[in-house]
C-alpha cells in the first residue's frame, strides 16, 4: 500500500510533518499567538463556549469563536501546550491543501495538481500559518471550500459540492465574520460578468435551503453572543469591518493597535506571503514578456473560464484591501490556494535545467529557512519576545508566602498565558506602595530593561536579579517580616486566640 504513493506525495508529507518541529519547540512570541492562545485557554478553563474572553471580565469581540472552539477542544484532549493549541491550524491547512488539489486536478490535470499542493504548502505564509495560533487559517478553509465547490457546480456537477458551498460560507462567518462572504462573492461576481452564458448550472444550487443551512449554522452564535455581552454586534460589524479598514489610525481597537500601512501595501504583502513562489511566478511572466508572449498569455487567460476563475479568486483579497491602510500580511492567505494553482501551471512545465533545479530547491526553501529559525530561536542565540523563560524561572523558585510575578508597565500577552493568568500588571507607583505594605514574604518583579534603575531606586541593593530576556529583568525582593512575625510571643498568643 505504501509503495503506491508517488514521490511528490512523500515530499508533501515531509513538508507538512516538518511543521511539527516549530509547533512543538517554539514558544509563543508576542503578540498574536499568546493573545489568541490565552483566549482559548480561558475558554477551556471556564467552559464558556459562547463568549471568548480577552481576560477575566473582558469579552473578546474582535473575532468569532470557531478557531477558539477548535483550540480549546484540543486543550481538553491533549492538555495545555503550544503543540495542542497549534494543532487545529495544521489540520485546517491539510484541508486547504486537499481542496486545492481537488480544484487543480479538475481544472488543470494531475501534474499541475501535484505541483499545486507542493507550491501552496511551501509558500512562506502557508507554512507558518499551518502551525500558528490564529484565526485566518479557518477563514481560508471556509472560503476555499466555498469557491472550490462553486467551480464544481459551474462545471456541471450536481452532487454534494453544491451543499458544501453553503457550509463553507458558515465556516467563514464563524471564523472571521462577513468578510468571508465578501471574499467568496466578489470573484464569483467578476467571473459571472464575463461568462454570463455559463451560469446555467447555478440553477442546480439549492439557494433557499442552502442559505437557510448557512444561517442555521452561523446565526445562533451571533445572537447568543449579543445577548450575553450587549454591544458585540456594533463593535464587530461596524468597528472591525468598516472603521478598521477605512480609518488607518482607527483608535477604537479594544485589543491591540491599528497598523497604518501605505495604501496598496497589500500587493507587496503578496510577494512576502507567497515567497519564494510568487517571485518565481513573476520572473516567469517577465521572461514570457521579454519573448513577446505577453499577448498570447492574456488572450489565453481571457478566453479560458477556469484561468479567469482562478485569477479572480487569487486577486480578490488584494483588490479588497488595496485602499485599506490597516492591513497585515496574513490578509493574503485566502489568495494563496488559487495563486498556487496558477503558479504551478507554469512551474510544472519547467523540465529543462537550470529551471528544474530552481523548482526543486524552491520546495525546500521556506521549510528549511523557517526550521532553522526555530532552532536559532530556541537555542537562545537570538532573544525572542516571549516571557516563557522568566515565568518558568519564577515558578521554579516560588514558595508559600511569595507574591505573584508583577510586570511593571504593560504586561505582554505571553506573560499572561505562561503564568496561567496569575501574573499581575502594575505601575511603578503601585509597585512602590506594594513594597511598603505587609502581605508577602517576597515580591517578584519583571522590570523593563530601560527602567530598572528608575523602578528599584534605593531598593536596588535589596533586589536579587534572577534572570533576564530581550525586554525584562526579573528581580526578587525580600520584604521585612510583619509585626506578628517579629514577636514570637504575640504570634503565639494570636494563634491561641484564633
Amino acid at each position: 500500500m505504501i509503495k503506491r504513493f508517488e514521490p511528490w506525495f512523500w515530499v508533501l508529507a515531509a513538508v507538512l510533518f516538518s511543521r511539527f518541529i516549530g509547533m512543538t519547540l517554539f514558544p509563543f512570541v508576542d503578540t498574536t499567538e499568546p493573545r489568541y492562545a490565552e483566549i482559548a485557554r480561558l475558554m477551556a478553563e471556564s467552559g464558556d463556549w459562547i463568549t471568548p474572553w480577552f481576560e477575566p471580565g473582558v469579552p473578546f469581540w474582535g473575532k468569532p469563536p470557531l478557531s477558539f472552539w477548535a483550540q480549546a477542544a484540543s486543550l481538553k484532549i491533549f492538555g495545555l501546550s503550544e503543540f495542542s493549541l497549534r494543532l487545529p491550524a495544521w489540520f485546517a491547512t491539510i484541508g486547504i491543501v486537499w481542496l486545492t488539489w481537488c480544484l487543480a486536478n479538475h481544472a488543470r490535470g494531475a501534474a499541475v495538481a501535484r505541483w499545486s499542493t507542493l507550491v501552496l504548502s511551501t509558500m512562506a505564509l502557508t507554512y507558518i500559518s499551518a502551525g500558528a495560533v490564529m484565526t485566518d487559517t479557518f477563514l481560508v478553509f471556509g472560503t476555499t471550500l466555498s469557491l472550490v465547490s462553486m467551480w464544481f457546480v459551474l462545471s456541471g456537477r450536481s452532487d454534494y459540492w453544491r451543499w458544501w458551498f453553503f457550509v463553507g460560507l458558515a465556516i467563514g462567518l464563524l471564523s472571521k465574520g462577513p468578510l468571508a462572504v465578501v471574499l467568496t462573492v466578489t470573484p464569483l461576481v467578476l467571473w459571472a460578468a464575463i461568462f454570463r452564458q455559463q451560469l446555467q448550472p447555478l440553477k442546480k444550487l439549492p439557494w433557499l435551503l442552502g442559505s437557510l443551512l448557512t444561517l442555521a449554522i452561523a446565526v445562533p452564535w451571533y445572537v447568543l453572543a449579543e445577548l450575553k455581552t450587549p454591544g458585540f454586534l456594533n463593535y464587530f460589524i461596524i468597528g472591525e469591518h468598516f472603521s478598521r479598514f477605512l480609518d488607518p489610525g482607527w483608535a477604537g481597537d479594544l485589543y491591540g493597535s491599528a497598523h497604518d500601512r501605505p495604501k496598496g501595501m497589500i500587493w507587496i504583502f503578496w510577494i512576502w506571503a507567497s515567497f519564494p513562489w510568487g517571485i518565481i511566478g513573476l520572473v516567469g511572466f517577465g521572461l514570457a514578456a521579454a519573448r513577446g508572449k505577453t499577448k498570447d498569455i492574456f488572450t489565453g487567460a481571457v478566453q479560458d473560464a477556469s484561468t479567469l476563475y482562478l485569477l479572480f479568486c487569487a486577486i480578490t483579497p488584494m483588490l479588497f484591501f488595496t485602499l485599506a491602510g490597516n492591513t497585515l500580511w496574513t490578509y493574503i492567505l485566502p489568495s494563496l490556494p488559487f495563486s498556487a494553482i496558477l503558479i504551478a501551471g507554469w512551474v510544472s512545465q519547467l523540465n529543462l535545467r537550470p529551471w528544474s533545479r530552481i523548482r526543486s530547491g524552491a520546495v525546500l526553501l521556506a521549510p528549511v529557512l523557517f526550521t532553522l529559525s526555530v532552532f536559532i530561536g530556541v537555542s537562545g542565540v537570538k532573544p525572542l519576545k516571549t516571557e516563557k523563560q522568566l515565568i518558568g524561572r519564577y515558578e521554579s523558585i516560588q514558595q508559600a508566602g511569595d507574591g505573584p510575578i508583577f510586570y511593571i508597565g504593560k504586561m505582554p500577552f505571553s506573560a499572561r498565558f505562561y503564568s496561567l493568568g496569575d501574573a499581575v500588571e502594575i505601575t511603578s507607583t503601585e509597585f512602590d506602595s506594594l513594597l511598603d505594605a505587609d502581605g508577602y514574604a517576597r515580591v517578584f518583579a519583571a522590570i523593563p530593561n530601560d527602567a530598572v534603575d528608575k523602578v528599584l531606586g534605593p531598593r536596588a541593593t535589596d533586589a536579587q536579579k534572577l534572570g533576564e530576556n530581550k525586554r525584562y529583568q526579573l528581580f526578587s525582593i525580600d520584604l521585612p517580616p510583619t509585626d506578628s512575625q517579629n514577636d514570637p510571643v504575640d504570634s503565639e498568643l494570636n494563634s491561641k486566640n484564633d
